[in-house]
């Protein structure tokens, strides 16, 4: 029921990838040391969790000396405001008119939480494939709902790694 609940907000992903890259040969990975991913320490190790079990049960293994390295950014941002009620005054007469409309927001803000996937290989073309998602974020959501979060992220990251 959770991820139910979970999985009817979108998420939405842009994928790009370097279109020379031979990517039967990454096999492996790792994090970047310095990864500043912007998210709390608790919500980073999560989404590492997360991560590693999808890119396993995808046949990829975490190692020390990696095929490649995977770096994560997040960045967070309240999206525009789109509830609102017109309120107009309008009046004419003898090919005369004019009117004033306004907007008035109802409700609050939703917050939104953009993550950038990059996989890069150091010892080659550097950058070579790159998500990028966004999707509503309850900065007040269980640990549970945001494990659930970032599993969905995560899933729906993957689903064209590697490209066909």
């Amino acid at each position: 029921m959770l991820l139910l609940f979970v999985s009817c907000a979108p998420i939405y992903v842009n994928y790009d990838f370097e279109k020379s890259t031979d990517f039967s040969k990454f096999k492996t990975y790792n994090y970047y040391g310095d990864m500043q991913t912007g998210l709390s320490a608790l919500d980073t190790k999560r989404l590492l969790d997360v991560l590693d079990l999808k890119m396993a049960q995808k046949g990829f293994s975490l190692s020390d000396k990696p095929d490649f390295y995977i770096d994560i950014k997040s960045s967070e941002f309240q999206a525009a405001q789109r509830n609102t009620v017109g309120v107009g005054v309008g009046g004419g007469g003898r090919n005369v008119g004019g009117g004033i409309s306004i907007g008035l927001p109802i409700g609050q803000a939703n917050v939104n939480r953009q993550i950038i996937f990059e996989f890069v290989d150091e010892e080659g073309i550097g950058l070579f494939w790159q998500a990028i998602s966004e999707s509503s974020f309850n900065p007040n959501a269980t640990p549970e709902k945001r494990e659930a979060r970032f599993t969905a992220i995560v899933d729906k990251i993957l689903v064209k790694y590697p490209p066909k």
